[in-house]
């Protein structure tokens, strides 16, 4: 039966109304844009005073090697320790700029240059042990700026020649890891110790890291050239291998994949493009000595090391290509025995994987991801920094021979296409290991104690949630 009074029809404007109720959502907004600033009660002086030395500790991280994500992480957490809760960071290149906004007061913003990052692993772990005291509040403003002075300021941790001799430790091994015998790796130590030489004198001169680059490239391949003219028994092209990985800078890529993945995109561009600059130099270097010996008539030639190294001596050889990297960063001696283990995990690794069928590109990823893992996982509890495993670590897996293999078809030979591809196997290899580091650092840091809400506020840079 028909109710009593009968329901009058919902007036149209109501359905609407009613439809978007039913789909509307109710979690909370995509992403935090837009918010009113908090009430400060702090002074400008104090407030000042805090914001410069977060700044400094940022801008000193990124000097010496550190991801724009962990620079901004660190920045974060040193001014909220100081009650500057409010602060907004934008990391580039060459500059790191920190904004504190304030609801009842001007906003203050402080920028600083960044200097030409050089790796230095010494100082980077006393300004992350510097930023992790502050943050527990052991130390007042003025007493953590005197601490940051004598961390920067402080002299190197080791002389000149002790870094020179890692540089040539570094060929030297990767002369072995690639079937030289110790003649080759002789030679490989001597001449990259003349190239470390001659870039520093250039630097002093101030002349540009591309035309550097090109010195030492060619300056290798010189070598070798001369060798082959005086007929010396060893094979040159091990001599030039070595050089190449010295010089090569595959090791940006590391950080340029993790800032674009972490959601930095200017600095992960203008990083890959150094990249792509520092490589030129090399390719410009090599091509040209190579030209000039070919019309010279020297009958040069690349050899293939496929299978020509033993188990034992290509681990041995990998270990101390990653702790003679470490050594000449300035890493202290724990960190490059730590070192020299990753570098031994990273071969016996990609080795494993290409013996179950991967190539190099594989191989090399699969390698990366354990590092990454390893030095994220591990590294927190011996203080040491986690860029020392996952950077040092991938060195003996760079590919330098690869690079000469590839200029040499293409300039020597004439064959463009087989060099071609050769090159774009090498830079496949680089960009599997950077965004193996990647991806590895990524899947550690859950195990990773120490993690706060600045670490998550940064991460978040790079997710699209729903």
């Amino acid at each position: 039966m028909p109710s009593w009074p009968p329901r009058r029809p919902l007036p149209p404007a109501r359905l609407p109304e009613r439809a978007w109720r039913a789909i509307a959502g109710t979690s909370p907004p995509t992403a935090p844009i837009g918010l009113r600033a908090q009430a400060s009660r702090m002074d400008d002086l104090a407030a000042h005073a805090a914001l410069g030395l977060a700044l400094r500790i940022g801008a000193s991280m990124l000097a010496v090697g550190a991801s724009a994500a962990d620079a901004t992480a660190t920045v974060l957490r040193v001014a909220a320790a100081y009650g500057l809760t409010s602060c907004s960071v934008d990391v580039t290149f060459t500059s790191i700029t920190v904004s504190y906004d304030r609801e009842n007061a001007v906003p203050l913003t402080a920028m600083r240059v960044v200097s030409s990052s050089r790796l230095d692993y010494t100082r980077l772990q006393g300004v992350t042990d510097l930023a992790r005291a502050v943050g527990t509040g052991d130390l007042d403003v003025e007493e953590a700026h005197h601490r940051l002075d004598a961390v920067v300021s402080a002299p190197t941790t080791y002389r000149r020649s002790v870094t020179a001799l890692g540089w040539a430790g570094v060929a030297a091994c990767f002369g072995l890891v690639l079937g030289g015998g110790w003649r080759e790796a002789l030679l490989a130590a001597l001449t990259t110790a003349l190239v470390e030489q001659v870039m520093r004198v250039l630097g002093r001169r101030s002349l540009p890291p591309f035309f550097q680059q090109v010195a030492g490239a060619a300056l290798a391949t010189g070598v070798a050239v001369v060798l082959l003219v005086w007929d010396v028994d060893v094979r040159t092209s091990l001599v030039v291998a070595a050089g190449i990985v010295v010089l090569l800078a595959g090791l940006s890529l590391v950080s340029a994949a993790q800032d674009a993945i972490n959601g930095f995109p200017v600095t992960a561009v203008a990083r890959a493009f150094e990249v792509v600059t520092l490589t030129a130099g090399i390719v410009v270097g090599i091509a040209g000595v190579l030209d000039l010996a070919q019309r010279a008539g020297l009958p040069l030639q690349v050899i293939d090391t496929s299978a020509a190294t033993s188990f034992t001596v290509a681990l041995a050889a990998s270990a101390g290509i990653a702790g003679s990297w470490a050594l000449a960063c300035h890493a202290r001696p724990r960190a490059v025995a730590l070192a020299a283990a990753a570098g031994a995990l990273a071969w016996s690794t990609s080795w494993a994987a290409g013996g179950l069928g991967a190539g190099p590109p594989l191989a090399g990823g699969i390698a990366a991801v354990v590092l990454g893992f390893c030095g994220e996982v591990l590294t927190g509890r011996l203080r040491v920094p986690p860029q020392l495993v996952a950077v040092c670590g991938i060195v003996p897996l760079l590919p330098g021979l690869a690079v000469y293999h590839g200029l040499f078809a293409i300039v020597v030979e004439a064959r463009l296409e087989e060099g071609a591809a050769t090159l774009v196997g090498a830079a496949a290899v680089g960009l599997a290991l950077a965004a193996g580091v990647t991806l590895g650092e990524h899947l550690g840091r859950p195990l990773r104690g120490g993690r706060d809400r600045y670490d998550e506020r940064v991460r978040r840079r790079a997710l699209t949630t729903d």
